[in-house]
């Protein structure tokens, strides 16, 4: 079969042929129908071989939707023959997160060796993928894979932090979304459909700040130096109830914490290698900095249900499989409106 591998650091993405594997018990093998592309793929990538923490090569994607092809001994809850997304946060599925479905944050998944799927495990770029667990598996219900296979990452990454933080999102407040991009776009969507909040979308690129007034921005302005005053005057001065930085480069970690008002929430989500400093004089008072990962299981059917109902659509573009070092390429230079998706070669 055909897959998209990393397979020597600091090397670009290969097509190669690999055998399809077998599914053993309690495993399921998906033929894969979509397959999302992400900055992240980027920072794995970009480690040495001294931090990478698993063997090259590396089958890549960690957005993943397929057809159950076939399953293993003892597996129950799917069917062959049924439409799946792919919940990418595996963990050790025994510990007390792991029984609330909150897998993002097992505490034992780095010591046990248990790594996501193109994080580590062969991800969902390539014609079959083997699923270690169905629990990781959620019916599509009748999503498009292509539109939704997304929803898996660059949907259940937002709604997990706005989740959180929606007692605090009262209508009439002010949030800021920085970065336009695969994540951000569905954030300002996600804004939309569960707050009644005005929304500040920032960007350096024109297109993306054009694609933010699309997917509902209230209003949009660059990212760079005039964009601290540009967000304080709108806000009277008083700064944003919260922050969603899906770039996380230290220009726009320093913008973060510069909009923010007093009492704010600041969500890092990019992994651009910025920092935030902390501390008493630092930022506003009463300032909350989160560093979140993914989701829950239960968020991502939440997830997919926003997407049934219409209220969250993510905008793709697509490649053939074997065009993924193009889409990489695409996607380095800032070239995707929204998300990048890779589909089966026909």
């Amino acid at each position: 079969m055909k897959a998209v591998q990393y397979r020597t650091v600091g090397g670009a993405p290969e097509v190669v042929d690999v055998p399809v594997p077998v599914p053993g018990p309690g495993q399921v093998l998906l033929a894969m129908t979509a397959a999302g592309v992400c900055h992240s793929d980027f920072v794995v990538m970009g480690r040495t071989a001294a931090e990478l923490r698993f063997p090259l090569p590396l089958t890549l994607g960690h957005e993943g939707a397929g057809i159950v092809a076939q399953t293993g001994a003892g597996v129950t809850g799917v069917t062959e023959g049924e439409a799946v997304a792919v919940y990418g946060a595996w963990g050790c599925g025994r510990c007390g997160p792991c029984a609330q479905g909150r897998e993002n944050y097992c505490p034992h998944a780095a010591l046990r060796g248990i790594f996501s799927p193109g994080l580590g495990a062969p991800g969902a770029m390539a014609e079959y993928m083997l699923i270690d667990d169905a629990r990781h598996l959620l019916p599509l219900g009748g999503l498009d894979p292509v539109r939704a296979v997304s929803l898996t990452d660059a949907g259940l990454t937002p709604y997990h932090m706005i989740k959180a933080l929606l007692p605090g999102l009262l209508p009439g407040a002010t949030v800021a979304v920085i970065g336009v991009g695969g994540l951000g776009h569905v954030a300002i969507q996600l804004l939309r459909a569960l707050t009644a909040c005005r929304i500040i979308a920032l960007d350096v690129s024109a297109e993306k700040r054009e694609l933010g007034v699309e997917v509902g921005a209230h209003a949009v302005f660059r990212s760079d130096a005039s964009a601290v005053d540009a967000v304080r005057e709108r806000t009277g001065g008083l700064g944003v109830r919260a922050v969603f930085d899906f770039a996380g480069t230290p220009a726009s970690v320093a913008l973060a914490g510069a909009v923010a008002a007093i009492d704010a929430d600041i969500c890092l989500v990019g992994i651009g290698g910025g920092s935030l400093p902390v501390g008493f004089g630092r930022l506003p008072l009463g300032v909350r900095v989160h560093v979140p990962y993914w989701g829950s299981r239960a968020e991502l059917a939440e997830v997919l249900e926003l997407g049934r109902s219409g209220a969250v659509e993510v905008r793709v573009e697509t490649f053939a499989l074997t065009e993924a070092p193009k889409a990489y390429e695409r996607l380095h230079r800032g070239g995707v409106r929204g998300r990048a998706v890779l589909i089966p070669d026909a």
